[in-house]
């Protein structure tokens, strides 16, 4: 891995993180937009699959975070993306944490926790489009994530039940 690759990550994960309102996967579409449209380090369906192996896996959602600096930079890369993603953000909400503590209580506090509601709804329901426009080739592919999509939001189901059943699908047809 070159240190222009090291330092593209460690800037650009590192300012996707400061705006992560709402989790890692809220900022989805900014991730998608650095490692494939900007930088070309992989392409739309690189993305989707990195993603999904990545929510198929225990832990947290950010992991896809490592997934992606791995494609990029190995080893070197996968850490230097996950502490780039996890450290400002992290200090960040430490920092708040204690500011809340001695601000509880105020009206315009809860004013503006309540007016980042929408705009984390807002930023996951973009990441869902971009995840559909990566795998999204054709009809088949369009139904598959239109069923998907309302087998998630209309059901108390495991979403690894979509994985699963993607998958198999998969595997029947190719």
């Amino acid at each position: 891995m070159t240190a222009t690759i090291f330092w593209q990550l460690v800037f650009g994960f590192g300012a996707i993180s400061l705006v992560s309102v709402g989790g890692g996967i809220a900022v989805l579409p900014e991730m998608h937009r650095l490692v494939v449209d900007v930088h070309g380090w992989m392409t739309d369906a690189d993305f989707a699959q990195r993603f999904a192996l990545a929510q198929a896996a225990p832990g947290p959602n950010i992991l896809v975070v490592g997934l992606f600096g791995w494609h990029v930079g190995g080893v070197l890369g996968m850490l230097t993306a996950v502490l780039a993603m996890t450290l400002p953000t992290s200090m960040l909400a430490f920092g708040f944490s204690r500011l809340r503590t001695r601000l509880a209580g105020r009206f315009w506090l809860r004013v503006v926790e309540r007016g980042l509601v929408p705009i984390a709804v807002g930023l996951i329901a973009a990441s869902g489009l971009i995840l559909a426009q990566g795998t999204a080739t054709g009809w088949m592919p369009a139904l598959v994530t239109a069923a998907s999509t309302l087998f998630v939001w209309r059901t108390d189901f495991s979403p690894l039940w979509v994985l699963v059943a993607g998958a198999l699908l998969g595997i029947a047809l190719f």
